[in-house]
């Protein structure tokens, strides 16, 4: 497999082969919370911080203890700990030192152990064979694709207040339609540059 640069994984990462949109992971988080900007946007920045926090440590437990130890076969179940550890870790943390901080993000932070995109990022990396400074990259770039998706539909749902939606549509439906729409639209930058 040829090598690919971080920065082509980066783009590749928001853009084309986003984490939400192509690969459809972290779809009820997405579809609960983009119903307002401010919310979005928590979220969103506390998934790119911990997705690329836990797909950093993953690789070092993957790489470092998992391998040497033949013990490979555990990683979906060290994966998933290791994510809820870490993200209880932040709740406490900011919970200490921050409590404004805490009671704005407020069931953000445990609504990310759930997120499903962040195991998706951890098991893609070890899947496309990523060296450290790739894992790393694509952490942090998928949560930011992840972050723009729902922040496009925090967007979107706002306009969509002002408009009138008939009634087979309305709701949950009219949501995943303009997913698609978005998914398709995000499909126009495969030129540029895709992972696989």
């Amino acid at each position: 497999m040829d090598y690919i640069s971080p920065w082509a994984i980066i783009v590749a990462s928001i853009f084309t082969s986003n984490i939400l949109l192509a690969n459809f992971l972290g779809m009820c988080s997405f579809l609960v919370c983009s119903k307002q900007i401010g919310t979005s946007l928590g979220l969103g920045a506390a998934v790119v911080f911990v997705m690329t926090a836990t797909t950093a440590i993953n690789y070092g437990v993957y790489y470092g203890l998992l391998v040497p130890m033949g013990l490979e076969f555990l990683w979906f179940i060290i994966f998933i700990a290791v994510i809820a550890a870490f993200v209880q870790f932040v709740e406490m943390f900011v919970e200490r030192f921050s409590q404004g901080l805490y009671h704005a993000l407020g069931i953000f932070l445990p609504l990310i152990t759930v997120n499903c995109a962040i195991l998706g990022a951890a098991l893609f990396m070890i899947i496309r064979r990523y060296d450290f400074i790739q894992s790393l990259a694509y952490g942090f770039a998928a949560g930011v694709g992840w972050a723009l998706a729902i922040l496009l539909m925090a967007g979107l749902r706002k306009k969509m207040g002002y408009s009138i939606i008939p009634k087979a549509f309305q709701g949950v439906s009219i949501i995943m339609i303009i997913t698609g729409i978005m998914a398709m639209a995000f499909m126009g930058f495969n030129g540029m540059v895709r992972i696989q």
